[in-house]
């Protein structure tokens, strides 16, 4: 069984439609790559898979839950969207660190506020919050920040910002890691090595949609490439399909122009 399945999103600004009939599934442990020119709704999907926009057409499930339903109220209400965002984490294009706290404390504040709804909260404070810290440490370990704890977002490279942002996402356990074009912010030389942890991510079996410019990236990381343009999913499949032998001719002339500019 799929763990994330996406059935028939439409998503409207006003009059404009910006997502049409977008329907696919995602396998525990797959990485999805999410391909296309800027416009194509790209971002917009991710953005609704994260409830930071809701669709107005179409269900959400994760693990044969269907957690969002367009038709059904009861799926939108906010305080179980907000729980069913944890499914989700999201990295994003321009890192959004809180500066004013330590790289470890960037990690560790989404839990730190989630843990203080629980009801043995002040008679364990202390133990929690020493758990939760030694969790961020181990993030920041093996995002290979570990001596950069302690340092505040102005004091990292723009690479280091996005692996603590990676290591931010996955605090929550999330079912579901999303990232929203991780290196379009980089310069390139620091591109490499936040490719590098999400190519290591998706070597351990860590369940990812990444919408990406970076063809060969793709090709080498992603299970399954989905090609969008104009708020619809143009084709889909594998990477050595979709990348390297497109069906589509609106996908060739995509793949002609990125490798000519």
């Amino acid at each position: 069984m799929p763990i994330l399945e996406v059935h028939n999103i439409e998503k409207h600004f006003g009059k404009t439609r910006v997502l049409e009939d977008i329907s696919f599934s995602l396998e525990q442990g797959q990485a999805l790559a999410i391909i296309g020119s800027s416009g194509s709704g790209k971002t917009t999907l991710l953005r609704c898979l994260n409830f930071l926009e809701r669709p107005d057409v179409g269900t959400i499930s994760v693990n044969g839950d269907v957690i969002f339903d367009a038709s059904d109220p009861s799926t939108q209400k906010e305080a179980e969207v907000r729980r069913k965002r944890l499914h989700f984490g999201l990295v994003f294009q321009s890192f959004n660190l809180f500066p004013q706290y330590t790289a470890l404390r960037n990690v560790t504040l989404a839990k730190e506020l989630l843990a203080q709804e629980q009801p043995d909260f002040k008679s364990r404070k202390k133990e929690i919050l020493d758990q939760i810290e030694k969790e961020g440490q181990q993030l920041l370990e093996k995002m290979g920040l570990a001596d950069r704890a302690g340092h505040y977002p102005s004091q990292l490279s723009g690479g280091q910002q996005q692996r603590v942002a990676i290591a931010r996402a996955l605090a929550l356990h999330p079912d579901i890691l999303c990232f929203d074009e991780p290196t379009s912010a980089l310069d390139p030389e620091l591109t490499g090595e936040v490719l590098r942890v999400i190519k290591g991510l998706a070597e351990n079996h860590t369940t990812m949609v990444i919408v990406t410019h970076e063809m060969a990236f793709a090709r080498d990381v992603a299970d399954h490439v989905i090609f969008m343009d104009g708020g619809v999913i143009v084709e889909q499949g594998p990477p050595s399909q979709v990348i390297e032998n497109p069906q589509e001719e609106r996908t060739r002339h995509f793949l002609e122009r990125y490798s000519n500019g």
